[in-house]
């Protein structure tokens, strides 16, 4: 008889998933997926229900990992709120089973999980296609999506200028005073990412923020938000003069709308270049499309099942 399962909840879950633990295995992670090998990844493009009631969407992203004896999905809803609404945007939960039985091992709220390995994830193509001796930081949005990849991104990187906006002056205000560090709310868009070398966004827009012709030339753009075929971040300029990289090519061309809208040719996957078979052009502008993927979710919830199985018998 099988044990039940673990139930791991967001607070604990936060005290067991480190970056310094979760980021090689994400960029291993990254690079298993891209060689394409069964045996190593088998994760299908994302399945969306849309919940048109509630203009939102579930998306179910299951990843069985067989030669590491993982089988994983999450369950994640994402939602267009009105101006204001104290709604979540995205609420998700991830299921971690055995593979050989078919139980279910651990139930843990994915809201952690997500945030960081997303985060996680725009690090790691920032420290492969963001021009040398980069400086100056730019976060389009405030949410828990900007909070965690601001902890990540000042983890890894030592920026001189770090610069937030959001559609909002007291969002600004708020996310400033939260992080307690070097950093300055912009009032506009163009403001906050003029001259800057990595700019990510992480904003709940469906139409463009980003413009190509305010985005210098050699700038890193890790865009996170826009996870629809019809949702924007960024412009037809920014897209179509930018080389673009994925974490998956298949995810990017069936869900992105930045991508899909703008006709851009995906380059290259993430992967491919932690594989070495695809060039990092840091020369060149360069737009990292994060769809985010079910392989993340899964070596994320084994760290954490790891680290608190090790906990409980220790």
């Amino acid at each position: 008889m099988t044990a039940p399962p673990a139930i791991i909840w967001e607070r604990e879950v936060g005290r067991l998933l480190r970056y310094r633990d979760l980021l090689p295995r994400l960029e291993d992670a990254l690079g298993k997926f891209s060689r394409r090998d069964s045996a190593e990844v088998i994760q299908p493009v994302r399945t969306a229900v849309p919940l048109q009631k509630h203009s939102g969407f579930m998306g179910l992203m299951p990843t069985y990992m067989e030669n590491d004896g993982v089988l994983c999905t999450k369950f994640a809803c994402f939602y267009k709120r009105e101006k204001g609404s104290s709604l979540p945007a995205v609420q998700a939960t991830v299921v971690l089973l055995d593979p050989e039985y078919g139980n279910i091992k651990a139930v843990m709220d994915g809201e952690v999980i997500t945030a960081m390995r997303t985060a996680a994830v725009s690090a790691i193509s920032a420290k492969l296609l963001m021009p040398p001796g980069a400086e100056v930081l730019a976060i389009l949005g405030t949410g828990k999506q900007a909070l965690s990849h601001y902890n990540v991104f000042t983890e890894m990187f030592s920026f001189k200028e770090v610069r937030v906006w959001s559609r909002t002056k007291e969002k600004v205000e708020r996310f400033v005073r939260s992080v307690g560090g070097a950093i300055r709310g912009c009032s506009s868009v163009e403001e906050a990412v003029r001259g800057a070398d990595v700019i990510v966004t992480v904003t709940g827009s469906t139409e463009p923020v980003l413009y190509g012709q305010w985005v210098k030339e050699g700038a890193h753009v890790a865009a996170v938000g826009a996870c629809r075929p019809d949702w924007r971040e960024l412009d037809d300029v920014l897209m179509k003069g930018a080389v673009v990289y994925a974490d998956s090519r298949e995810g990017a061309l069936s869900e992105s709308g930045d991508v899909i809208l703008s006709g851009a040719e995906v380059f290259a996957e993430l992967g491919d270049v932690i594989n070495g078979t695809k060039a990092a052009q840091r020369a060149k502008t360069t737009v990292f499309k994060s769809l985010g993927m079910g392989v993340e979710d899964a070596v994320s919830a084994k760290l954490v099942f790891d680290q608190w199985t090790a906990k409980l018998t220790s």
